[in-house]
């Protein structure tokens, strides 16, 4: 049913195949994006824990449910039960008991094609399309997808974009802001902007791995410190940056939702591509992954700075600091 206010917009807890959404004719909105970029995104999190939110749960968890109890345009999210987070059931049953509908999407941990497959028909089956609809709808979206791929090219191979901008533009591959189109027109003033700009020369190359940053300003500090992110790992998973019609096969080579190994294969190829110099592994306070961390040190063999994130808003002086240190060590 249509809102008021045009098509019905759905809530999305992270990445899921939102060329379900589109074919349907719906809305996709990435929660996330929607509550990080809030006026006022640490009020957010202050009125769930007012609702009943304990302290020591994730910030993105309180967000996320203060963004859907204060938008009574979206009624129906789409959560991701395995994947992602690990408190998104508690989320998923305080939002049912505030009366909006949760559709569970599950991510197989050992990536099986079958039971993806038979996810992504049931979420077919739910919105009322078919399989030749959501392939239209994904031939659109990658012709999008495949100008934020530039994007990064220009990132790390060109020196002409700069890591804010890189983690921007893929991090909005998550529902393409609700209007592929108009986000492609904002992509296409973006890379006519770049031309005739001069090539960023920065001292230090880094990757960042991880969720994204909670922070607002991690990547312009670094570019003032002569360091530049020039890998931005789950944001680009974000583009589905693999060269295939396959909408299952896209989500099964998606590599956000399944182990800390499979991730691993992806970061350690692109380590070496782009040359990078260090690696920031971003953890989220009171997140499950932060124990994920000692396996990346064991695996990757490059300088790891290890960040831990709390609440909304800009880095702190210790963290700074922190920030300081390791590049100052690298250069």
């Amino acid at each position: 049913m249509k809102t008021p206010s045009g098509p019905p917009r759905v809530g999305i807890t992270t990445t899921v195949p939102v060329e379900v959404l589109y074919a349907a004719g719906c809305v996709p909105v990435d929660l996330n994006n929607v509550f990080i970029t809030s006026s006022n995104p640490q009020g957010l999190v202050e009125e769930a824990e007012l609702a009943g939110y304990p302290r020591n749960v994730c910030a993105w968890i309180k967000g996320l449910y203060s963004t859907v109890r204060r938008d009574q345009s979206m009624r129906t999210i789409i959560a991701v039960t395995q994947g992602d987070c690990s408190n998104t059931h508690a989320l998923m049953e305080t939002l049912e008991l505030a009366g909006v509908e949760v559709i569970p999407f599950a991510y197989p941990f050992d990536r099986d094609r079958d039971l993806l497959a038979l996810q992504i028909e049931k979420l077919i089956s739910r919105f009322g399309v078919d399989m030749a609809a959501v392939n239209r709808a994904k031939e659109r979206l990658d012709r999008v997808r495949r100008k934020v791929w530039r994007i990064d090219e220009l990132t790390w191979r060109e020196g002409l974009a700069g890591g804010r901008d890189n983690h921007l533009f893929q991090v909005n591959c998550s529902d393409f802001k609700g209007d592929p189109d108009a986000f492609e027109e904002e992509i296409d003033r973006f890379l006519d902007g770049l031309a005739g700009r001069e090539p960023q020369r920065e001292e230090i190359r880094l990757g960042y791995i991880g969720v994204p940053p909670i922070v607002d300003d991690l990547y312009d500090y670094l570019e003032e410190r002569g360091a530049r992110v020039v890998f931005n790992e789950t944001q680009r998973q974000f583009t589905l940056p693999f060269d295939t019609a396959d909408v299952v096969e896209s989500y099964r080579l998606y590599s956000y939702p399944y182990g800390i190994f499979y991730r691993l294969e992806d970061i350690i190829r692109e380590v070496g591509k782009r040359r990078l110099d260090g690696i920031i592994h971003y953890a989220q306070s009171f997140c499950f992954r932060q124990i994920e961390d000692l396996i990346v040190r064991e695996r990757i063999k490059l300088p790891i700075l290890t960040l831990e994130g709390d609440n909304p808003g800009r880095l702190d002086a210790r963290t700074r600091m922190r920030l300081d240190s390791f590049v100052e060590m690298l250069k």
